[in-house]
Parts: C-alpha cells; structure tokens; sequence
C-alpha cells in the first residue's frame, strides 16, 4: 500500500472507529463510576480517567500530553484526582464503564459476528503502531488487553486514536500551532466543537480566545472576522494531511483489505452509537 493509499485508508478508519472511543467522555457509567471512588464532578473524571494510564503524573504532563486544555483546568483536577482515587483503579473502573456503556448503546448488535471480527481486526492494527514519540499511546498500550470483543474493540480503537492524537500533535507542534491556537484553527474550520463549547471544556476564558483570534490574524492564518484565510485554510488541510499520513504506519502493517475492512465494519457500529445518543450532537458545529 503506497503512502497516499494508507493515509486515505487511516482517515477513513479514523473516522469510522472515533465515535466507538469518544463516547466515554459523554457516558454516565463511567462519570458516576469515578464519582462514586471519590473523584470531584465536573473536568476531574475526564482529566483522570484518560491520564490514569500514565501513572501519578503532575498537571504539566497532562497538559502536555492533552495538549489544547488550558493548564490551569487541568491543574484544578491534577494532581488532586490522584490523592482521591488511585490510577489504577480509575483504570478499571473506565474499562468496566466503557464496555457497560458500549453494552447499552449498541442494545443487540453486541452480540453480532461482525463486531468480533472488527474487534480483532482493531486489536491487530493497534497491535501494529509503534510508542516512539507517542508517549500517551504508549501509557495505554502497556495496560493489558481487556477480555471480550466489546472491551478489546473500545481499547483497541482508543489506541489508534490516542496514537493518532500523539502524531497530531506532533505535526502541531511542527507548524508552530500553540495548543490553544490549534483549538481557534480547528473550531474556525466548522467541523469541531462550537466555539463557546470548545473555551468551555477546554478551559478558555473569552480573553484569551480573542488574543489568540488576534495573533492568528497577524500571521494571516485568520480574517478580521476569525474565519479562516486562504493561507489558514492551506493550513489545516496540511495538517490534517500530514496527521493522516503520521497515523497510517499500523494500516500498512496489516494490510490495504485488513484496514479497509475495519472501515466497513466499523460504520454501522459507529453510526448505531450515534444514534443512541452516545455523542451529543448539540456541542458541535453544524458544518
């Protein structure tokens, strides 16, 4: 498979497996679950269910790692949410909730022949990326792998995505995108969060926006009207290229049909999650 092939085969998988790893953000048993261990309600469940795997680390690592939060948010929730609940039981209690939250919303279709196949499909390609420089796909992938397909298809397709974010990351920082400036970009392209969503769960106040807003506009990455220009538009379609292209090396591993196919088994899944309320649809934008 050459270079442009897997890049369009990675995002294609990227899209299809994303809503079967990022409903636990949005799921009630796994919130309720740290809540009930100890953990403060609000940011903490997030910031520590999806840093738990890199140990009792301080807030500058998870900021790092996070990369668009803003670190005072994430230094209100750690290295609190470590003295509340240890790591690895915020571990197992995000894997149990994980897989009890899939259970629900994908009803009957747990128990369907295509799903087992994908499970080990996306275990195999997981199974394929490479720690170097990903050092939160790294944390993940040295936890062990979960019994059962519904809990080895929410791992295995949370590896590839942390190991896309890592990369992505890293072509980020490549561009000279501060974290927040990353956010600005990605909201203007309309396909991300809304904008008053996106400072709120990332911890922006409205002052900081606009000074980002303003430093994008003299590098003419933004108009006056915080729409994104030519050159910006040239921009995060460079990054998001060159995240495709980052992100492909486990798809090549395992072969154009193996990776093609977990696209087609993964959509009727994704789009069952969809359907169920597993993302709410109200945060994003509508473009």
């Amino acid at each position: 498979m050459d270079r442009a092939v897997a890049s369009e085969v990675a995002l294609r998988c990227h899209r299809a497996l994303e809503p079967l790893h990022s409903f636990v953000y949005f799921a009630p048993e796994v919130e309720q679950a740290f809540i009930d261990a100890g953990l403060e309600s609000g940011r903490m469940p997030y910031f520590a269910g999806r840093a738990a795997p890199l140990g009792p680390v301080g807030a500058g690592v998870v900021a790092a790692t996070f990369y668009n939060f803003n670190p005072r948010l994430v230094a209100r929730c750690i290295p609190k949410a470590w003295s509340l609940v240890e790591p690895t039981e915020i571990v197992k209690l995000r894997f149990a909730g994980a897989e009890a939250a899939l259970r629900r919303l994908l009803g009957d279709a747990v128990d369907a022949p295509e799903l087992a196949e994908l499970a080990e499909l996306v275990r195999e390609a997981a199974e394929a990326c490479t720690p170097e420089g990903r050092p939160l796909f790294a944390a993940h992938a040295d936890l062990p792998w979960p019994d059962g397909p519904v809990a080895t298809l929410w791992h295995g397709a949370s590896l590839l995505r942390e190991h896309r974010g890592d990369g992505h990351i890293g072509v980020l920082v490549a561009e000279g995108l501060s974290g927040l400036e990353a956010l600005v970009t990605h909201t203007a392209t309309g396909k991300g969060f809304r904008a008053d969503v996106a400072k709120r769960l990332r911890g922006w106040s409205d002052e900081e926006w606009v000074s980002a807003e303003k430093q994008l506009c003299e590098r003419e990455i933004l108009d006056a009207d915080g729409a994104l220009t030519p050159r910006g538009e040239a921009l995060r379609t460079r990054l998001e290229e060159r995240t495709d292209e980052v992100a492909s090396a486990p798809y090549r591993r395992i072969g154009e049909d193996s990776a093609r196919r977990i696209a087609e088994l993964a959509k009727p899944f994704a789009r069952t999650v969809l359907k169920a309320g597993g993302i709410p649809r109200e945060l994003f934008a509508n473009r």
